[in-house]
């Protein structure tokens, strides 16, 4: 483990059978030691527990999706004294977690005993400094029998200094979303390869123009294709120090790649969120590598797409690359405070909330839980949406991650979407807008304090 990161770097050895997984990424287990070095932000203090007060209400802050499951662990716990406050989650690039953190830092009072937040990135500041506000949940909190019921990789964004300082609980590894009754009728093939993807992509603009099999204009575009082709456009290699080279061949052929299709018109330079997506290309998505996520929040709540349609491949690789690897959108986090005054309540809290059937099964999201993730596929198959089983693609490209992208202080989505899709958007391409991207991810990255190496 470097001084001050996760395990990002370390080679992965893929199973051809999942428990589920990734994301040393962004998400595991397996690198702790057992004393934390210093950091950038200062030495790590052994971690001591405040007195504790067994009988000590909790304040537990989450969004607003989060809170049903808070208020049924409740119901189902009456003795734990609990105050829950719905906030933002830190999602779409909020920071509020932290700020408040910060203030209750100066004011000496007020952290939330439990919180959530979407942002992975999140662990990156919690963990810091001489009294982080993450407790290390290794250390006699969360029981090691649970910690190691996460799929491989998950709790990687919670690990600094060989302490992890968070528990997982959701993954968003990407797979190839594909629409099997568009397929059949079209007469082809799923591709395996990014190569046979472009091939089919150029196809489907001659043969079935106004169809698409891919969008280049959502924020986390990087983390959909550039991240699978193992693009080093931020790989953290000790304490502030990040590798930032998007003029890599593994990023050049990624770009490539999409800027063929974008010219073709079989890749969107729009995001699928937005209404002109919706009305005019919801029914015309022949494929769409995306997270896990896509199947029932994306395909069935946003673009209403009937059941027995969408399917999951494989998340695909380039011709001569040994591994498929992929990328992650998402997955959040439960930190438990340093500062509360019952531990013990705080992670019988989190451990139901990451791992009890009774709320993940029925989740919108793929738990990082090994058995809650079992139950949530089960669930999956019960709904009859999709059009034949899933769970075996999305098992395994969870232990296909790759893990050289790394969480950092600052949002690639942000930078991305500033940076790149403007320029998109101005008629020029992806290879054209590489070097820009890497200015300012380089400033950006520098502004935070770390040293930029490509």
């Amino acid at each position: 483990m470097n001084n001050g990161v996760r395990n990002s770097s370390r080679p992965r050895v893929t199973r051809a059978v999942a428990t589920l997984g990734a994301l040393c990424l962004l998400p595991l287990a397996g690198c702790a030691s057992a004393d934390p070095t210093p950091t950038a932000d200062g030495p790590a203090a052994a971690f001591s527990p405040v007195p504790q007060k067994a009988d000590s209400p909790i304040t537990v802050w989450a969004d607003a999706t989060r809170v049903p499951g808070v208020k049924a662990y409740q119901k189902a716990h009456p003795d734990v004294k609990m105050k829950i406050v719905t906030y933002s989650g830190d999602a779409n690039g909020a920071n509020d977690l932290q700020t408040k953190v910060q203030l209750f830092d100066r004011t000496g009072s007020g952290w939330p005993d439990v919180a959530f937040s979407a942002n992975v990135n999140d662990a990156t500041w919690a963990s810091q400094g001489r009294t982080p506000y993450a407790a290390p949940v290794n250390r006699d909190i969360v029981p090691k029998s649970t910690l190691s019921g996460f799929a491989d990789g998950a709790l990687d964004p919670c690990v600094f200094n060989g302490d992890t300082y968070c528990v997982r609980n959701d993954l968003a590894q990407n797979v190839l979303w594909y629409d099997k009754k568009l397929m059949d009728a079209f007469g082809y093939t799923v591709p395996t390869t990014w190569e046979e993807y472009e091939a089919l992509g150029e196809k489907v603009a001659k043969e079935h123009p106004g169809h698409v099999v891919g969008t280049a204009g959502d924020s986390y575009t990087p983390e959909v294709y550039f991240w699978a082709s193992r693009c080093p456009a931020s790989t953290v290699t000790g304490g502030r120090k990040v590798t930032v080279n998007l003029k890599d061949p593994k990023c050049t052929r990624m770009a490539r790649l999409l800027d063929r299709l974008i010219a073709k018109g079989s890749v969107s330079k729009d995001t699928v969120f937005s209404a002109g997506f919706v009305k005019n290309k919801a029914d015309k998505v022949l494929m769409l590598p995306g997270p896990s996520w896509y199947g029932q929040v994306l395909f069935h709540s946003t673009f209403k797409t009937p059941a027995g349609r969408m399917a999951a491949a494989a998340p695909l690789k380039f011709a001569g690359d040994t591994t498929n690897y992929t990328g992650s959108v998402g997955g959040g986090l439960w930190f438990i405070s340093s500062h509360s005054r019952n531990l013990k309540a705080a992670s019988d809290l989190v451990t139901w909330m990451t791992t009890s059937d009774d709320y993940q099964a029925t989740a919108g999201t793929y738990p990082a839980s090994r058995k809650a993730a079992t139950a949530w596929l089960a669930n999956q198959a019960r709904t009859g949406y999709f059009a034949g089983d899933i769970g075996g693609t999305l098992q395994q490209a969870a232990e296909q991650v790759w893990p050289g992208w790394s969480a950092t202080r600052y949002s690639q989505e942000a930078i991305y979407a500033s940076t790149v899709v403007p320029a998109l958007n101005s008629g020029k391409s992806l290879t054209d807008t590489l070097g820009d991207w890497q200015t300012a991810i380089t400033d950006k990255a520098t502004s935070l304090g770390y040293t930029v190496e490509r």
